[in-house]
């Protein structure tokens, strides 16, 4: 399946897409899609649904976040071997962690907006997943047992607070709308093999990134398991797996957004987002 969240920002209704691309709304059958929901199996209720027989959302709805604010957004840092290389970082022996705040989450097509006085704010598309339960000491074997789905993820990072301020990275990544999700959780059955799925992202028309998740370093069932021992993982938390080579910070000289600026990105399978770069008012 391939759900959605559509409507109002702050008021958005659980659907799901359909073979024609239709958005169907499911609010009769979800309250939204949150720990609760997938902790009581509701993505198995949903597999049931004849989504024929739901009504159709209108037209050209907006498409918000594809789950309800997570309890843990989490992201994976330097986890692509070129995206290593183009920042001369060295390639690291374990997962490179870090948080988002979920307050930086947005729909798929929402304006990304620039901190006051940010000169060096990048983008990066990733692929994410949300967790379906709780995970904590689970082995590689079973890691993959615990996703709900998989995302696209736009990881804005202001890099001056991220790199050069003290302090964590955390400082360039947790900016209200650097977390676009969406626009739809496809769920696994849908997505054959994780590690061989073409990621890209284009600025103003121009394809800046064009990766595959096959050059992940550490693969998604290493991540699960390895994040495992150290937090228990819980039911609707995001995890955001790592940008491939072509960000701003890598480009000789450095690139990066300005207002008026367009992003459009995908992941195959996933759908793709567009976003415009607005200066903070």
């Amino acid at each position: 399946m391939k759900l959605v969240r559509f409507g109002e920002k702050g008021r958005e209704r659980p659907g799901a897409v359909d073979a024609q691309g239709v958005v169907r709304d499911l609010s009769a059958l979800a309250r939204d899609y949150d720990r609760a929901f997938f902790e009581a199996g509701g993505l198995a209720e949903l597999a049931r649904v004849d989504l024929a027989a739901c009504p159709a959302a209108a037209p050209g709805v907006r498409l918000g976040p594809c789950v309800a604010q997570p309890g843990n957004f989490i992201a994976i840092g330097l986890n692509y071997v070129q995206h290593a290389i183009e920042t001369h970082a060295a390639i690291p022996l374990d997962p490179i962690i870090f948080n988002k705040a979920p307050s930086c989450v947005s729909g798929p097509d929402d304006p990304v907006r620039l901190p006051p006085g940010s000169t060096k704010t990048d983008w990066e598309v990733e692929l994410a997943f949300v967790m379906g339960r709780s995970a904590f000491r689970v082995s590689e074997h079973e890691a993959l047992d615990y996703v709900a789905g998989y995302c696209i993820c736009n990881d804005i990072s202001e890099r001056e607070f991220q790199l050069e301020r003290s302090g964590q990275w955390v400082k360039g990544k947790m900016f209200p709308s650097f977390g676009p999700l969406g626009p739809w959780l496809v769920t696994p059955d849908e997505v054959p093999d994780v590690q061989n799925l073409r990621l890209w992202l284009e600025l103003n028309g121009q394809m800046l990134q064009d990766s595959n998740t096959s050059d992940m370093i550490f693969p998604i069932r290493k991540i699960i398991a390895d994040l495992s021992q150290y937090v228990e993982l819980q039911a609707g938390d995001v995890i955001t797996t790592g940008t491939p080579q072509g960000v701003g910070l890598g480009m000789k000289p450095e690139r990066y957004l300005r207002a008026g600026d367009r992003m459009r990105l995908g992941v195959q399978g996933l759908g793709v987002q567009q976003q415009v770069v607005q200066a903070w008012s």
